[in-house]
């Protein structure tokens, strides 16, 4: 059987008790990192043999796994931090395992994007995870016009370096939208932040950014098609074009979108004026 076991994200007391004892009781634990791993085994002397088992190496360990899973071994996979599929390694194995008919278990666990959540005062009737954002500047952007137009709350991880441009971004499409920052959770500096844009901004003016980031964008209901539709169309397309360095066609594409309209009609409105 294999056994996804989720490990603290900062604070190793937030391991849990069922959680240690399969670690000690399985044959194998597969980690993201064999190093980061055993200071939380050491912690609690866990002695069970350990192996890498990473994004670089998971589609060659794949079906080798398989085969131990099937001789009846018991397998646990342990992420760095947090609950391994989620943004981390795991979900190929979890498919092959399903595939091949070998038995998958999860035990509850920390997982940073749920704890911001419920830190955040955000809506948590509605939410999507997002995971990390796109690395060219182009394709955030077409990723942020969607998580704004979501109707519920978006959780996103996203690194300190990239965390003051992805709030610009947000400033200038919707300067009105709450976010928050979750930054450090359960770490000695843990630090919330919420507010606009702007006041996002002006907060990390005074200091640099560092450790590990959720981002929480809130839904705007005033953030609809009949916002976008009350806009004059070329100054929104040039808008568009200018800030987010979209082409005529991207921008047509993009307020097509948000207006909830065809590009077609978009286009010949635009040729009209």
């Amino acid at each position: 059987m294999l056994t996804i076991v989720s490990t603290p994200i900062g604070n190793l007391q937030d391991i849990t008790l069922r959680a240690l004892e399969t670690l000690r009781d399985c044959d194998l634990i597969l980690c993201e990192d064999t190093r980061h791993s055993k200071k939380l085994l050491q912690r609690f002397d866990i002695t069970t043999p350990t192996k890498s088992y990473h994004q670089f190496n998971e589609a060659k360990e794949c079906a080798p796994i398989i085969a131990e899973l099937k001789s009846g071994r018991n397998i646990c996979l342990v992420s760095d931090a947090g609950t391994p599929t989620i943004s981390d390694p795991g979900s190929r194995l979890v498919k092959a395992c399903i595939l091949e008919g070998v038995e998958v278990n999860s035990l509850p666990g920390p997982c940073a994007a749920v704890l911001a959540l419920t830190l955040a005062g955000l809506d948590t009737e509605r939410f999507q995870f997002v995971g990390f954002l796109p690395k060219k500047e182009t394709a955030i952007k077409k990723e942020l016009f969607n998580i704004l137009y979501y109707p519920g709350t978006s959780i996103c991880y996203e690194s300190p370096r990239r965390l003051i441009n992805i709030t610009k971004f947000i400033e200038q499409i919707d300067p009105n939208r709450s976010i928050v920052i979750a930054r450090e959770l359960t770490k000695t500096f843990q630090e919330i932040v919420r507010g606009t844009p702007k006041e996002i901004l002006q907060h990390f003016e005074k200091k640099e950014v560092k450790g590990e980031i959720v981002l929480l964008i809130a839904h705007n209901p005033t953030f609809q098609s009949s916002y976008w539709r009350e806009l004059p169309l070329e100054q929104t397309l040039d808008h568009l074009e200018n800030t987010f360095k979209l082409s005529r066609m991207e921008a047509i594409k993009t307020l097509a979108s948000l207006r909830d309209q065809s590009k077609r009609e978009i286009y010949k409105e635009s040729e009209s004026d």
